[in-house]
């Protein structure tokens, strides 16, 4: 199996979709991982000898031939609850950041149209990442800023509340935008056949 390590940002950034299938648990982190992952995004972003924080592995399935004029779905396999969290965090540090810009490429318009949405797509190919069963419809709500739905998922509002709290509380937003920007994952790509490249 052939894997590379990738900028977590740029893979988001590249990938046209990521979906997670119906099949996989739901999203589960808790307060205490998200915390945990805040806290390395500080401690990295706050420290030029920290170069990349490497946060696991991305794999996912490519369901077809993507060509240049048609970009294909990723099924995740392994990845979900990372993708998720991050995801939460920069449409979460978006909307903190209002009108300012605290590094280049770090403004709410270029956070969304690089790492959450696909701006020119309608329907479900607007979105990044697609969750499953009630997952998806409240981190849509999120994303799109509109009302939740009757019966949110909990885990996901919890948690993009909680990185809304800790982002008012941090007057600097720029070791955050560090720190995001040094994330690292080992990128696993897997063909319908069971051949491993990346």
């Amino acid at each position: 199996m052939k894997a590379s390590e990738a900028k977590l940002l740029s893979l988001l950034q590249k990938s046209p979709q990521f979906v997670i299938p119906i099949y996989q648990r739901t999203y589960s982190w808790d307060e205490k991982q998200c915390r945990q992952l805040w806290d390395d995004i500080l401690r990295a972003g706050s420290s030029d000898d920290i170069t990349v924080h490497f946060v696991g592995s991305i794999v996912y399935i490519e369901t077809g031939l993507s060509q240049v004029t048609h970009q294909t779905p990723l099924l995740v396999i392994d990845g979900q609850q990372r993708l998720t969290t991050v995801s939460l965090l920069i449409e979460a540090l978006a909307r903190a950041l209002g009108d300012s810009e605290p590094i280049d490429g770090f403004s709410a318009a270029k956070l969304r149209h690089y790492y959450l949405s696909n701006p020119l797509e309608s329907a479900d190919r607007y979105f990044k990442l697609l969750l499953s069963q009630t997952d998806d419809d409240t981190l849509k709500a999120i994303i799109r800023n509109s009302e939740t739905p009757k019966e949110p998922s909990l885990r996901v509002t919890q948690n993009f509340a909680l990185f809304g709290r800790l982002l008012r509380d941090k007057s600097d937003l720029t070791a955050v935008c560090r720190g995001l920007a040094k994330l690292v994952v080992v990128d696993i790509a897997l063909s319908q056949i069971g051949r491993a490249h990346v």
